[in-house]
């Protein structure tokens, strides 16, 4: 009997050229090569550190003051519980495959085993821009923490070493020497990485815990009126730094009223990114068909409960007119003459950004290393450390990369990249389970996405309408980095491809 007739039905059925697919059975394979196998030693409880580690971050103590003064009033909370439910139609996608298929790589992964060998690509080019771009930019933010603590001291660093800001170059030493230390820690291990993690997260939901129990004492309830403020109309923008919905049909946007909710959800989704990285590390899960499904939806869960009650407190302390726009929630305990409870804050937020830039490192390594061991990258970068069982060449090199990317630039204008590369990657997921349960319904599926598929259909529709509310400038700026991977596909993956 030939070898192809040996093999399962399911791995039998992938396409020729570049639409060929990866069995899912062939994926699981490559897991077992001794010189690219990562070492198992994450739990649930785990993977819902990570999670809470990359979601709670400066989403929750910026975003929720700004969306409240400029877009939805103290309904703001409706809007985060909006949000919550559009990444948790997407999560219900994640989990299902995350469980199917439990390997390194996450969304690259799940579109190889569905949508074949370019789509695979193509998100996974996609997703080491979004969180190469995400860790940088969160770096950055960090850095602004420490050195606002460190002025505070009587400590301030040179003007040349304070990074891009305002026209003024420079180089962000604190940025780029955050970034280093992550990288190390990741490439000394995964269980050091989450051990890290807990410590971290630990201090960041404490801090978040006293922000919603002691802000409740100092809730006036005439704040909450009108729970939902009158709509107010703004203006229409009419070049690329308007949002594409408005280019393409014409409708002037509003502020606050109900469409203020909605207009609001498209913003303060961006607080959620991150949850979906948990699937990055199934591979170095120990029972990845139970406990990545817990990760993702528990932590997922968490967040979106602390986001609501975050934003309850912190309308119903100061009236959302007069909220900050910088720090809100440090602000507002500061207008109600509670500057103790504003420092603590802030020292919480600088903490707290310290894991969303490691589990984005991790992320980001662990699909460059997927993509490396597929042959779509140079093979080098597959190799895993004989004593730490980690991808330590494709971290070390991210890492160098990021931490300079962070160190020189001033990425606030590609920071919205990083959004619309989430939100394809949904998209590209949500569509994934879709095929693979017409492909391959013989799978074994751990979890499986309920009522499909009319869910996925729900996911694909709320994320591609937060991506129209993105401006045309970032569309424009995707679709380069996209063509961009087009042309290094064809030059080099293709042709070293390890698929037949």
């Amino acid at each position: 009997m030939s070898t192809s007739e040996q093999q399962p039905l399911g791995e039998r059925r992938g396409k020729r050229g570049v639409f060929r697919t990866k069995s899912v059975e062939q994926s699981i394979r490559d897991t077992e090569e001794p010189e690219h196998a990562l070492k198992k030693s994450l739990t649930a409880l785990d993977l819902t550190v990570f999670g809470v580690g990359v979601v709670i971050g400066t989403g929750i103590f910026v975003l929720t003051g700004k969306v409240a003064k400029e877009n939805a009033g103290p309904s703001v909370a409706l809007a985060f519980v909006l949000a919550g439910v559009v990444c948790g139609l997407a999560a219900l996608c994640y989990a299902e495959f995350a469980s199917t298929v439990p390997v390194a790589g996450s969304a690259y992964t799940f579109s190889y085993a569905s949508l074949g060998e370019l789509p695979a690509w193509i998100i996974g080019w996609d997703l080491i821009l979004e969180l190469a771009l995400g860790c940088a930019v969160v770096a950055v933010g960090w850095s602004g923490y420490i050195r606002s603590l460190l002025d505070n001291a009587g400590w301030h660093l040179p003007v040349g070493l304070q990074g891009t800001h305002g026209g003024r170059f420079g180089f962000d030493l604190l940025a780029c020497i955050l970034v280093l230390v992550l990288t190390s820690i990741l490439v000394l291990g995964m269980k050091l990485s989450s051990r890290v993690t807990a410590v971290v997260v630990a201090i960041k939901v404490t801090v978040v815990l006293i922000v919603i129990i002691v802000g409740a004492f100092f809730i006036t309830g005439s704040n909450y009126e009108p729970f939902i403020p009158k709509s107010q109309g703004t203006t229409a923008g009419s070049d690329i730094k308007a949002p594409l919905i408005q280019l393409m049909f014409g409708f002037s946007p509003s502020n606050f009223g109900v469409m203020g909710i909605f207009s609001a959800a498209a913003v303060v989704f961006f607080a959620f990114i991150g949850f979906d990285i948990v699937a990055t590390a199934a591979e170095e899960t120990r029972n990845p068909q139970r406990d990545v499904p817990r990760g993702i939806l528990g932590s997922l869960a968490i967040c979106t409960l602390l986001y609501v009650a975050v934003s309850v407190v912190v309308t119903g302390m100061q009236k959302y007119s007069e909220l900050s726009t910088d720090a809100p929630l440090a602000d507002a305990f500061k207008a109600t003459g509670h500057p103790f409870w504003a420092g603590l804050i802030s020292f919480g937020a600088a903490v707290g950004l310290t894991t969303v830039c490691m589990i984005l490192l991790l992320g980001q390594s662990r699909v460059f290393f997927a993509m490396s061991r597929d042959g779509l990258l140079p093979r080098i970068f597959s190799r895993v450390h004989p004593k730490y069982g980690t991808p330590y060449r494709s971290t070390i090199l991210l890492g160098v990369v990021v931490a300079v990317l962070a160190g020189f630039t001033s990425i606030d204008v590609l920071a919205e990249l990083v959004n619309i590369g989430t939100l394809f990657a949904f998209v590209v997921v949500a569509l994934g389970v879709i095929i693979l349960r017409r492909t391959r319904p013989d799978l074994p599926r751990a979890f499986r996405t309920p009522l499909v598929p009319a869910v996925p259909v729900l996911s694909v529709i709320a994320s591609v309408w937060l991506m129209l509310n993105l401006t045309a400038e970032t569309w424009l700026r995707f679709a380069a980095w996209m063509v961009l991977g087009f042309v290094l596909y064809f030059v080099y993956g293709k042709r070293h491809s390890r698929v037949p």
